[in-house]
């Protein structure tokens, strides 16, 4: 195991609803429409270009896509004011596989979310690689995020342990040659047939480090 690559949204802050009802604000206040989940679900993985253009393009959202991002990211960050929901277990969990090997984000959000769920956490004393997809190319479920990770920690990515909750994160990781812990969303349930293709699943990040024992033993 050369490290342990972890997802942010769903797998470390519970904040899927709240991009979903930021997302879903800035929508309808500027003339377009929202298809229930099956927009929620599209959007997820998506990187902020990709998303931006979806709400512009099939949505019908009246702005350009950079005035749509531009919205919806400062929305999060005043949602972020007081703190992320962090997800029960998720700083120590970072910390506790940040033990055994080199750790990293792989995730979809905006750098400047990454980054202060680092500084708000303290965890930035231990990631020491939080990419962003909207830095990295194509957005889950495309690979990209996931290898540019591996190769920022000089890791084999099929020696890489990747944490995910969704069904385009899954994919992207699975697509990346990675061993795939899926952690499914419980709001937003990933695919159970995409579900299957990962090495197991747990119920919570706190589960992660009986894996990798599971892992680490000869």
């Amino acid at each position: 195991m050369d490290a342990v690559v972890f997802d942010l949204d769903g797998v470390l802050v519970d904040s899927e609803q709240t991009w979903d009802e930021v997302r879903r604000a800035v929508t309808a206040e500027h003339g377009g429409t929202w298809d229930g989940e099956r927009t929620t679900r599209a959007l997820m993985g998506m990187s902020t270009p990709e998303w931006a253009a979806y709400l512009a393009t099939e949505r019908g959202v009246r702005l350009p896509p950079d005035a749509i991002a531009e919205l919806v990211v400062d929305g999060m960050v005043r949602r972020y004011a007081e703190g992320p929901p962090l997800l029960p277990d998720a700083v120590e969990a970072v910390r506790a596989a940040a033990r055994r090997c080199p750790v990293a984000i792989a995730s979809s959000s905006p750098p400047a979310l990454i980054a202060e769920v680092l500084r708000v956490t303290g965890l930035d004393d231990v990631v020491k690689v939080a990419l962003s997809s909207e830095l990295t190319g194509a957005g889950k479920p495309a690979p990209d995020v996931y290898l540019a990770a591996a190769k920022a920690l000089g890791a084999d990515p099929a020696a890489c342990v990747a944490v995910e909750d969704s069904t385009n994160g899954i994919k992207a990781a699975l697509n990346a040659g990675m061993i795939v812990v899926a952690v499914p969303n419980a709001h937003f349930p990933p695919d159970p047939q995409v579900v299957a293709q990962a090495a197991t699943v747990i119920s919570g990040v706190g589960q992660l480090s009986t894996f990798l024992d599971g892992l680490s033993r000869p």
